[in-house]
C-alpha cells in the first residue's frame, strides 16, 4: 500500500520521523518486559485450560487452544499479534507497560512488533522441540512398515479434498479458477503438530494407527508444500513453474532418504561422541544441535523445519540412548511446546463466526462447505488401508483432520498475493479453526480408552508415558 506524504501538514512529518526513530531503537527492556508478561500470560491460559480439558475427559491440547483463545484477539487482548487493523493499541500488554514502566506511546508501537517476533519465535521453536520429541517417541522400523498406507492415506487425504473443494467452490459459489484452487490447497493440510501431541496424550501415538497418521501427516506435509508452491505461481503470473515443483520434489525425496539412511551410520557415532563427554549437559545439547541441523537442512531445501527435527528424533530413538534422552527432553518441551499451542488459539479472530455481520454471512455459507469438505475429505483416508482387517480406519481418518497452523500458512499467501476475495478468506480461516478444534475430542472419541501397542516391547516408551 501506497502513501504520498504531500497530504500530511508539515507540523506531522516530526512525529513520524520519531516514531520511525522509536521503531530503530526499541527499549531492549521494555522488550524483555512485554515477552516476560506474555510468557506468563502464556503459561497460565496453558495450565489452566489444559487441566479443565483434562478433568473433562478431553485431550489437554484442547484446553491450550481455548486457552490461548480466551487471552488472544478474540476475547482478552492479552496477547494478540500484528495483524490487519491490529496495532499496539490493541494489546493490554503494551498499555500496562505504558501505565506501569514508562512506555511512550510513539515507542509502543516498536516494542508490540519485537514482542510479537520473539514470541512467535519461541512458537516455532516450540513445535520443532515437538516434533523432535514425537520422533524419539516414534520407532523408525514400525514407521517404514506402514510407509506405503501410510503414502496413499496421504495422497487420498490430498487429493479428495483438494479436488472437491475446487471443483464445489466453482460450480456451487461461482468462484473464479486461481481462488478456488487456493482454498482448495488449503483444504490439503494436515497439522501435524497437533494431531502428533493428541495421539501422544492418548498413548497411542505407536499404535499401528497412530503410526499410519503420523507417516501420512509427514507426507502430506511434504505434498502440501509442492502443492503450495503450484498455486502460488498460479497466484504470481498465471503460469506454474515447472523448474520449482521438480526441485521441491527431489529435494523432499532427496531429505527424507538421506535421513533414514543417516540414522544407520549416526545413532552408533552419536553414542560413541556422548560418551566422551562429561560435562552438563552432555547427551541433550548435542541431541539439540543435531535436531536444529536437521531441521535447518530441511528449511534450506524449502521443506518444513519440523520435519528437519522430527527425522532428528527418529535417528536418535534407534541408539541405546533413548531412553535417558527422552526423560531430558520431556522438560524442555513442557516449557517451549505450550507457547505454540497457546499462541495457535491466541491468533484465532472468533468474529468471523459471527453472523451478525453482513460482510461475514458469504462466507459463513462457503465456510460450512469448505468443512463439510475438510472432514469427509479426510476421514474417507481411512477407508484406503490396505491389509489390515482390525484396524480403525476412523480413526486414522479422524487424525488427519486438522489444520491447524498449516491452513493458516496456506490462507496467508494466498491473501498477501491479493486472489482470495473477503468471503472466501472468513471461510478458510472459519475452516481452519473448526477443523482445529473438532479433531482433539473427536479423536479421544474414536480411540479407544487404551492402546496397549503404544508401549509394547519398549520399556522407555511406557516409563515416559507413565511420566
Amino acid at each position: 500500500m501506497h502513501f504520498d506524504l504531500t497530504v500530511f501538514s508539515l507540523p506531522v512529518l516530526p512525529i513520524l520521523a520519531t516514531a520511525s526513530e522509536s521503531a530503530e531503537h526499541v527499549d531492549g527492556s521494555l522488550v524483555l518486559a512485554a515477552v516476560l508478561l506474555s510468557l506468563t500470560v502464556i503459561y497460565l491460559a496453558s495450565k489452566v485450560g489444559g487441566e479443565l480439558s483434562n478433568r473433562i475427559g478431553l485431550p489437554a491440547v484442547l484446553g491450550e487452544l481455548v486457552g490461548g483463545v480466551v487471552v488472544g484477539v478474540s476475547v482478552l487482548h492479552l496477547l494478540i499479534f500484528p495483524a490487519e487493523g491490529v496495532d499496539a493499541s490493541g494489546s493490554l500488554i503494551i498499555r500496562f507497560l505504558e501505565l506501569t514502566d514508562g512506555l511512550s506511546p510513539a515507542a509502543a508501537n516498536g516494542v508490540f512488533q519485537a514482542e510479537s517476533e520473539v514470541v512467535s519465535t519461541l512458537a516455532e521453536l516450540g513445535v520443532i522441540i515437538l516434533l523432535f520429541e514425537i520422533g524419539l517417541e516414534s520407532n523408525l522400523k514400525e514407521l517404514m512398515a506402514v510407509g506405503l498406507q501410510a503414502s496413499i492415506v496421504a495422497c487420498v487425504g490430498v487429493a479428495v479434498p483438494f479436488a472437491a473443494g475446487t471443483f464445489g467452490l466453482m460450480t456451487i459459489f461461482g468462484v473464479p479458477a486461481i481462488p478456488a484452487i487456493f482454498a482448495g490447497a488449503a483444504l490439503t493440510a494436515t497439522s501435524i503438530g497437533i494431531t502428533s501431541k493428541v495421539l501422544s496424550e492418548l498413548g497411542c501415538l505407536n499404535s499401528k494407527e497412530g503410526q499410519i497418521i503420523l507417516g501420512a501427516a509427514v507426507i502430506d506435509d511434504i505434498l502440501g508444500i509442492i502443492v503450495l508452491a503450484v498455486v502460488a505461481s498460479l497466484a504470481k503470473d498465471g503460469v506454474v513453474d515447472v523448474n520449482n515443483v521438480i526441485y521441491l520434489i527431489f529435494s523432499a525425496t532427496g531429505f527424507l532418504i538421506g535421513a533414514i539412511a543417516l540414522g544407520n551410520v549416526f545413532n552408533k557415532s552419536f553414542v560413541v561422541i556422548v560418551d566422551q563427554l562429561k560435562t552438563r549437559g552432555e547427551l541433550v545439547l548435542p541431541a539439540f544441535v543435531f535436531a536444529f541441523v536437521m531441521a535447518y537442512v530441511a528449511a534450506a531445501v524449502h521443506l518444513e523445519a519440523i520435519l528437519g527435527s522430527f527425522a532428528a528424533g527418529l535417528v536418535l530413538e534407534e541408539t541405546e540412548k533413548r531412553k535417558e534422552l527422552q526423560k531430558l527432553v520431556v522438560p524442555i518441551a513442557d516449557m517451549l511446546v505450550p507457547i505454540f499451542f497457546v499462541t495457535v488459539g491466541a491468533r484465532t479472530d472468533l468474529s468471523v463466526l459471527n453472523p451478525a455481520i453482513p460482510s461475514n454471512r458469504e462466507g459463513l455459507i462457503m465456510a460450512v462447505f469448505l468443512v463439510a469438505v475438510a472432514i469427509i475429505g479426510k476421514i474417507v483416508t481411512g477407508w484406503s488401508v490396505f491389509g489390515q482387517g482390525q484396524i480403525n480406519r476412523l480413526a486414522i481418518g479422524v487424525g488427519m483432520i486438522p489444520r491447524g497452523e498449516v491452513g493458516l500458512v496456506f490462507l496467508g499467501i494466498g491473501s498477501s498475493s491479493g486472489v482470495l476475495s473477503k468471503p472466501l478468506e472468513a471461510a478458510i480461516i472459519m475452516m481452519v479453526i473448526i477443523t482445529t478444534f473438532l479433531a482433539p475430542p473427536m479423536l479421544r472419541f474414536v480411540f479407544p480408552q487404551s492402546c496397549p501397542t503404544e508401549t509394547d516391547g519398549n520399556p522407555a516408551l511406557a516409563e515416559v508415558s507413565s511420566d
